[in-house]
């Protein structure tokens, strides 16, 4: 007998022998639930046998994670489960061409939620279908992490709202034809939740919550293969407590413990705090540092098999329970990795952050071999599943291409993350960028970039200069990448403010709390005196938003932008990045701010003598070349 089928029959006598325990749990509506659970319980069986099938309690435990599943299910309110049966008819609902997000800071945008619930008619002005919250959950005062630090999965943090006025805004939302998003900070708790406490007091049953180690024996052994996140704010990778003279597991922060999925009773616990979101109304579910959940001696502890099927049980286990919610993975590291946590049975959609920050690094070069050469690489994705594509997120920019595609088209990795640094914090000769330094490492000189997308396109520096051409080369910097991510396919994603050229605020480098963490550069104030000025096309205000409400317009009158078929291919020009969208659009996208030219030879397939370029609405005489002028782009409707 093969491990398969001995897998799928103990499933089936599992199942049999529990399910008479589970029902009772779920009242009335109990048949749809029984149906999926019948449907996805041998991956449930399968993934959590393989994490903790040796326990001599492990169909304790799995008793244990479907009751969660249970009674969160029988506690889902009707409309959500309405929501979860249209999602299931329309699995690939968010490939659609209508998908347009955006990401806010709750108390940077509008102060609190009922704030954000205002601020609707703004997301239904800019065509947005998709909001992401950055962490609004109840953390230290102090050592927060920006609100990754959760002390309390439950409660939002009193100064934005409570409970109930999210579950309103997600209705509010999902009324206006918004999917609202959260972050799941499930690698980790701040060491002020409950749990953390519990531990803190001596409790043996939660300290097994969190990896605790008597001396520096064992993180010793472990420090030989792990790197350090934060070398500067956090060395190392464990944190001695006093109160209990133990060594505690802190990836990221002295303040963050991470929790230890080799328990089950955390993988149970962490599900209940994820269903319990879900029946709030959310409907896409970041899952914040995937890479980083299962640890193991003699590894880096990142991106291990266990770390996939964790994500796969949950995966599962949402779709009995919640079906409407997906997961979105947050991995910033190889590019190899990124692409191993997405398919339908993981993560259906993921960050593309080898996009993000190539957009960074052809505008700096202005040559698109780099991007050209990743893209049409690692692009595609199984058919069920979407990118979201971003130009800048609350978080640094990091250069994560992967070495050896820059070796394919000989550059040097470490050598170009070198000029791309010393080019985005403005020392290198003729930079337009105004970018800060953030972690930087003397011991591997890595480092990482701060600022608002526009002042790295040049927009500040522009106007300090009070010179027309930079600044017009700015904001068309800024429209040719964000055009990118609105045509490639998959879910263009824009940090709120972007829209309308917001520029480095300074002002926390008066703040204690934040002067030793250059992101805040990037996360000011919403100004919205500023955003008023939207409506004056004679503004750098106006200018952007108005550019870029046409090119969303475009994109949701274009089914080819939702589907993520797109072939990027060398048009001839070093400069020139050309991609095809489902062989119906041709964007040539120009990355210098020079002319460039494009011959019909040079294209895979032949155009029509006369073509339309979407974005300018004229015709395009395309019989033997195509000129594109400074940072021009063009959407070329071919069939």
């Amino acid at each position: 007998m093969d491990d398969n089928h001995w897998l799928n029959q103990q499933a089936r006598l599992s199942l049999d022998r529990l399910l008479p325990r589970i029902e009772p749990l779920l009242k009335a509506d109990s048949e749809r639930f029984i149906e999926r659970l019948r449907a996805f319980f041998p991956a449930i069986f399968g993934h959590l046998h393989a994490l903790y099938g040796t326990r001599y309690d492990f169909f304790y435990h799995l008793e244990q994670i479907l009751a969660t599943a249970a009674r969160c299910y029988a506690a889902r309110a009707t409309d959500l489960k309405a929501l979860d049966a249209r999602r299931e008819a329309d699995p690939r609902w968010f490939k659609s061409e209508q998908m347009v997000g955006g990401v806010v800071y709750v108390d940077l945008f509008a102060g609190t939620l009922q704030g954000v619930r205002e601020k609707i008619p703004y997301f239904t002005e800019l065509g947005l279908t998709y909001l992401h919250l950055m962490p609004l959950f109840l953390s230290p005062e102090q050592n927060n992490d920006g609100g990754y630090a959760v002390s309390d999965y439950r409660t939002v943090a009193p100064r934005l709202g409570t409970m109930a006025e999210l579950e309103t805004l997600a209705r509010e939302l999902r009324q206006n034809g918004i999917s609202l998003v959260l972050d799941f900070v499930f690698n980790h708790t701040s060491d002020e939740h409950a749990w953390a406490r519990r531990a803190l007091a001596g409790d043996e049953i939660f300290q097994d919550y969190y990896y605790m180690f008597a001396d520096r024996a064992l993180p010793d052994q472990y420090e030989r293969n792990l790197r350090e996140i934060f070398p500067d704010q956090a060395p190392g990778n464990f944190t001695f407590r006093p109160e209990i003279g133990k060594w505690v597991w802190t990836t990221f922060n002295r303040f963050q413990w991470d929790l230890n999925y080799s328990n089950p009773a955390v993988f149970n616990a962490m599900l209940d705090e994820m269903l319990s979101l879900a029946n709030i109304g959310v409907e896409i579910l970041r899952l914040d540092a995937v890479a980083f959940i299962w640890k193991q001696m003699g590894t880096s502890c990142e991106n291990l098999p266990q770390a996939h099927r964790i994500i796969r049980a949950y995966n599962a286990l949402v779709q009995v329970a919640a079906p409407a919610m997906l997961f979105k993975s947050e991995a910033i590291v190889h590019p190899d990795n990124v692409a191993s946590y997405i398919s339908r049975e993981e993560c259906p959609i993921s960050y593309n952050p080898t996009l993000m920050a190539l957009l960074w690094e052809a505008l700096a070069t202005r040559e698109v071999k780099l991007l050209r050469h990743s893209m049409s690489k690692r692009f595609a994705l199984p058919d069920d599943c979407a990118w979201v594509n971003y130009v800048r997120c609350h978080d640094d920019i990091g250069w994560t291409f992967a070495d050896e595609d820059a070796a394919w088209v000989w550059i040097n990795g470490f050598d170009h993350r070198q000029f791309l640094n010393a080019f985005y914090i403005g020392r290198f000769p003729g930079s337009f960028a105004a970018g800060l330094p953030f972690n930087y490492n003397p011991v591997n000189q890595d480092m990482r970039i701060s600022g608002t997308a526009a002042s790295l396109a040049g927009l500040e520096q522009a106007i300090k200069q009070n010179d027309a051409l930079l600044t017009d080369h700015a904001l068309k910097r800024l429209a040719l990448i964000h055009s990118v991510i609105l045509s490639a396919g998959g879910i263009p994603l824009i940090y709120l403010g972007d829209e309308i050229a917001t520029l480095n605020d300074y002002s926390y480098q008066s703040d204690p709390a934040k002067q030793s963490d250059s992101r805040w550069v990037h996360r000011p104030r919403f100004d919205w005196a500023r955003a008023e000025r939207r409506h004056d096309p004679a503004t750098v205000e106006g200018r952007l938003f108005h550019t870029l409400l046409h090119l969303i317009r475009l994109r949701k009158r274009t089914p080819a932008f939702g589907g993520g078929k797109t072939i990027f291919f060398d048009c001839g020009s070093p400069h020139v990045l050309a991609y095809y969208c489902d062989e119906t659009i041709l964007v040539l996208a120009n990355f210098s701010e020079r002319e460039q030219i494009v011959n019909q030879g040079t294209l895979i397939a032949s155009l029509p003598e006369v073509v339309t370029d979407l974005v300018s609405g004229q015709p395009v005489d395309a019989a033997h070349e195509i000129r594109l002028a400074p940072y021009q782009f063009m959407w070329l409707a071919v069939s």
